[in-house]
């Protein structure tokens, strides 16, 4: 994909992706069991963040007002092994959507009902 083709002219250098709950601590709870690792950092009283990947971060905020509106999709390079993980974690996905071949994707929700999807696409 060319820079021209990129949001942002591709000079976007990381991403925040931000989720919002209403309760911090019983989110921190749940996403430390999701993602398998405490945060990264807290920034103050009221967000976590993680790293996912370099340059590529999920973060918690407290705000009530828009709490269980977010909708997140991590693509990842093992997506059976990763349910298969998080569900040894007490944590089982909600729903499953097989869009096209060789594309899975399935969903969990938090305690707010904010989405966070995972999904691969293998070659075909």
């Amino acid at each position: 994909m060319a820079k021209d083709e990129l949001a942002l002219g591709g000079r976007g250098t990381e991403l925040f992706s931000g989720i919002a709950v209403n309760d911090l601590q019983a989110s921190l709870k749940w996403y430390e069991r999701l993602l398998g690792a405490p945060p990264s950092f807290l920034p103050n009283d009221r967000e976590a963040v993680w790293a996912i990947a370099d340059h590529r971060w999920i973060y918690i905020i407290v705000e009530p007002a828009r709490a269980g509106r977010s909708v997140l999709t991590i693509i990842c390079d093992d997506l059976e092994g990763l349910v298969e993980d998080i569900s040894m974690r007490g944590i089982t996905f909600d729903k499953e959507e097989i869009p096209a071949e060789n594309v899975r994707k399935v969903m969990y929700y938090d305690p707010d009902g904010n989405e966070v999807g995972l999904g691969r696409v293998t070659a075909s």
